[in-house]
Formats: structure tokens, sequence, C-alpha cells
């Protein structure tokens, strides 16, 4: 029974992620969705500066401290380690719809393009979006998001070591993930001060957690990964190095 309701658990998560992410589509693109980056009512300059600062820091700290490795060893201690990843996916689709049901739009505009740049913005928008679920299929989606372990778990299967692989796009980019989503936040025909601020806090977090990451990394793949480093480029797209 326990494992059952462990495999419901990860189910649960996955799809309250899947629901997250395709939020995310349409908050960050001013589309269908019902509270977008740039909708909702106006606040104070100070006051919004100060909320989305703060809801953008819940989720770069939890999102951060939980994927390290120290903190799963004292967290699984309290969560089983089957439903550790369902239980972190959870907590970080939490925290973005905290963000997306408290975020306060700053609507002062800071470039708008029309045209044919538009159209080549949009472009881009959608190409940062597909890139980032085509790389999580290219590793292990399913346990990236914690379907895997509890089905393990559900069949009594013990899960093999993680092994080192570069398939497609990570043979020319380091991290086509977060090129993605560096993508996707950067493409808007129509940029505002709040789209900015998001933006600009989204990448430089990316950017300090790819230092964090790569050094679990070399930790967990040793020389693999050094090797790895010095061949292929950290975000932009290009010919994996030789020699």
């Amino acid at each position: 029974m326990t494992r059952i309701l462990a495999a419901l658990y990860g189910l649960v998560a996955y799809v309250i992620f899947l629901g997250t992410f395709l939020y995310a589509i349409g908050f960050v693109g001013n589309l269908i969705v019902p509270k977008a980056i740039d909708g909702g009512p106006p606040a104070p300059l100070p006051t919004a500066l100060a909320v989305d600062v703060v809801l953008l820091g819940i989720f770069a700290v939890q999102h951060s401290l939980m994927a390290r490795p120290f903190f799963k060893r004292w967290w699984t201690r309290i969560v089983p380690v089957p439903i550790e990843r369902s239980t972190y996916v959870l907590l970080a689709s939490g925290a973005l719809l905290l963000l997306y049901w408290q975020w306060r739009p700053i609507a002062t505009p800071v470039w708008e393009v029309t045209g044919g740049f538009a159209v080549a913005m949009t472009i881009v928008f959608w190409i940062g979006w597909l890139t980032v679920l085509v790389s999580t299929f290219l590793i292990s989606h399913f346990e990236l998001f914690g379907l895997r372990q509890v089905w393990l778990h559900l069949r009594r299967v013990e899960p093999g070591a993680m092994a080192f692989k570069t398939p497609l796009l990570y043979g020319f980019v380091r991290h086509p993930i977060y090129l993605g989503f560096i993508l996707a936040f950067w493409a808007a025909p129509r940029m505002t001060a709040g789209h900015l601020l998001f933006a600009a806090a989204t990448t430089a977090y990316i950017l300090i957690a790819i230092q964090l990451e790569e050094r679990d990394l070399i930790t967990m793949f040793g020389d693999d990964y050094s090797a790895y480093r010095k061949r292929v480029s950290m975000l932009v797209p290009l010919p994996p190095r030789h020699g």
C-alpha cells in the first residue's frame, strides 16, 4: 500500500508540475492565462519591486537549496528516498504558483518591436520553450520530475547508478535547459520593466545555479565531467572543441 501511495504521490506531483510548466508559458508570454507577467492591477513601484524580488528569491532559494547533495542527505532522513524528487518538484511548483498568484506587474515599457522583429522574437520565444522540453527528454524527463523513482519503487526495483551521457543538444551546449529558459524569458516583442526584472533576475539565478550544479556534477562524475566542461560550451551552442 505504501508503494502504491508513493506512486500516486509522484503522479500527482508530476501533473501539478506539468500544469505549472504550461502556465509559465502563458505567464511569461502574456498569453491566455488568468494572470500574466504584465497583467493584474498595478501597485506602487516600491511595493511591486519588493514583492516581486521576494517571490523570485523564494523560488531561487527553494530550487537551489533543495537540489544540493548536503540538503538531500538531511532531507531524506525525513522524506523517503523514492519520493524525494517528487517532493522537490511539488515544492518548486508551489513556489512558482505563488509567484504567478502574487506577482505585481510593472507596466513601464522598456522596448516594443513590431513587424518582422516581433515575429522573430515570438519564434525565439517558442524555440526557447521547445528547447527546455526536448532537453528534459534527451536526458531523462521522467527521472528529472520524479516519476521514474516512484515507478521503480512500486515494482520493487533498485535504481541503478546514474550514467554520464551527452545526447544531441548536450554535445553542443552543457546546459540546453537553462539556455531554453533564457531565450524564452528575453524574447519579448514588448518588454516591460516588470518582465525585464523577471528576465534579469532569473538569468542571474541561472548563472549562479550553473556554478553550483557543475560543482556537484564534477563530484559525481569526476574527470568525465571535467573533460566535458573543457570540450563543450556552457550556454552558447558551439561545435565541440577537440584536442
